[in-house]
């Protein structure tokens, strides 16, 4: 007997998972009240059948993004004690006391395409809790939200965001593990800036990316080729930072199932390849109240207000501490060469894309500031609590130590001994992310740098890929 005719499990059509999750998006953004959603949402999974399962998903200290598959009817009768073993995240608990909850987030639902992550299933962002339902000190997300509904309830402002998240299409699966026996990546496409005919294999992984990332609610913009061979890159829209946030990591999900079932792998190491251009994640940042651009003042230099001109001077003051939260890997180093459009001097301009921080031409709508020098590897939940205190509450530059001086050129760090040392002194970072984090994620961060040389080179090691934090290799990190 065919088996399929045993299952009924839920398959809706693209338009139809693009209207519930553009509604959910709009939700969101309304900030509608959250308990609410939650009896909708539970009405909706007792009432639908054709649903066997819910995907819970959580971000690591690290970025890296977990998912748990749970019984809907489990769910929905446990919502209050869904625990996971801590210790075996790495940034998480100790074996002692390895035991975290977690907490649904309703409002963050979404339906999801069945022939990319099979029939029967949705998926919803969850929130880390430690053992007493208190929020868990390494899991931005909850910071994130937290920070940002602080910021609403209290001044009445939005934080908006959006990037520009590049990749690579590589041969074969699991590209990036292979990579210890191969050492080599081969490309899937050798077209370049935009070109690509209509056919080809990259052509055709972004039209089922894209697809697939319109339908989850995404709102994309573009998409095309880049610079690079096999490099690509899809835009979606500027929204609220917990929204923008949830779908930097449902893209890299989509680009990797997507890229997986076609035979190859995306990549989103910053500089998987020598002698091209990197992957970045341009981000870009506003602040807004009452629907109007805090950061427009169409008589401020460059179209920006003397307070969107602040929070640049915050972020370019204090950029060598947040340099590990922006280039979060070994290999992220190797990226920052502006002769590859990946700037890494400290400084902003209105024009030049070699600078940190560019303020791109807006209006009162579109005003915004551009930082470059961030790597698509980047936990973006951590990015952006990491700006947005940085941004308002980071130490701006005393005006008494350029008084009668010529500005020298600041640089980022090239190396990620470097960005630990500075990251690991930062009295900023003690101050925003809290003493604990910040030793963790030290830590991790140089598991990593001492799998590699310090010195880079001109070749990509074997270390910089296969220890990546997002290239998932159990049995290798086991081996030391």
């Amino acid at each position: 007997m065919d088996k399929t005719l045993l299952r009924n499990f839920l398959e809706l059509r693209y338009d139809e998972l693009e209207e519930k999750n553009l509604e959910v998006k709009r939700q969101r953004v309304e900030r509608v009240d959250p308990g609410t959603i939650e009896e909708d949402r539970r009405r909706y999974l007792t009432d639908e059948k054709r649903l066997k399962a819910v995907t819970v998903c959580f971000t690591d200290l690290e970025g890296r993004f977990h998912m748990l598959d749970y019984d809907k009817k489990y769910l929905l009768k446990n919502t209050d004690s869904l625990t996971f073993d801590g210790s075996s995240i790495r940034g998480f608990s100790v074996i002692s006391e390895s035991d975290l909850k977690i907490r649904i987030d309703w409002p963050a639902f979404y339906w999801l395409p069945s022939d990319i992550f099979g029939p029967g299933k949705v998926i919803v962002f969850g929130e880390v809790q430690d053992q007493d339902g208190t929020p868990y000190p390494a899991d931005f997300r909850s910071r994130l939200y937290k920070l940002t509904d602080e910021l609403f309830r209290n001044e009445g402002q939005r934080f908006y965001t959006a990037t520009e998240i590049e990749g690579f299409l590589f041969k074969g699966t699991d590209a990036e593990r292979a990579y210890f026996d191969t050492g080599k990546f081969e490309f899937i496409s050798t077209g370049g800036y935009f070109h690509s005919l209509p056919q080809d294999p990259l052509r055709l992984f972004m039209d089922v990316s894209a697809e697939a990332q319109r339908c989850l609610g995404l709102s994309n913009e573009k998409d095309h080729p880049e610079v690079a061979p096999s490099q690509f890159e899809m835009n979606f829209e500027y929204s609220d930072v917990l929204i923008t946030a949830d779908q930097i990591q449902l893209y890299k999900l989509i680009c990797r199932q997507v890229a997986r079932s076609m035979g190859m792998t995306a990549s989103f190491l910053p500089k998987p390849v020598a002698g091209i251009n990197g992957n970045g994640m341009h981000a870009n940042m506003s602040l807004s109240k009452g629907g109007k651009n805090l950061f427009h003042d169409k008589d401020g230099e460059a179209g920006l207000s003397k307070m969107g001109w602040q929070f640049v001077d915050r972020i370019l003051n204090n950029a060598p501490d947040i340099c590990l939260v922006m280039n979060s890997s070994v290999n992220a180093y190797r990226r920052l060469d502006p002769n590859f459009e990946a700037p890494n001097q400290i400084k902003a301009s209105a024009t030049n894309r070699a600078a940190m921080i560019r303020v791109p031409l807006g209006n009162e709508r579109s005003a915004r500031i551009e930082l470059r020098s961030v790597g698509p590897d980047a936990n973006p939940y951590l990015l952006f609590y990491t700006l947005l205190r940085t941004g308002s509450e980071g130490p701006l530059p005393d005006p008494a130590d350029m008084e009668g001086k010529r500005p020298r050129t600041r640089f980022l760090p090239d190396n990620i001994h470097d960005a630990i040392r500075l990251f690991k002194s930062s009295q900023l970072i003690a101050k925003i992310l809290g003493e604990d984090c910040q030793g963790k994620y030290v830590e991790l961060k140089q598991m990593q740098a001492d799998r590699c040389p310090k010195e880079l080179g001109t070749l990509v090691k074997r270390g910089e890929v296969i220890f990546h934090h997002e290239v998932t290799n159990q049995h290798l990190w086991r081996l030391f």
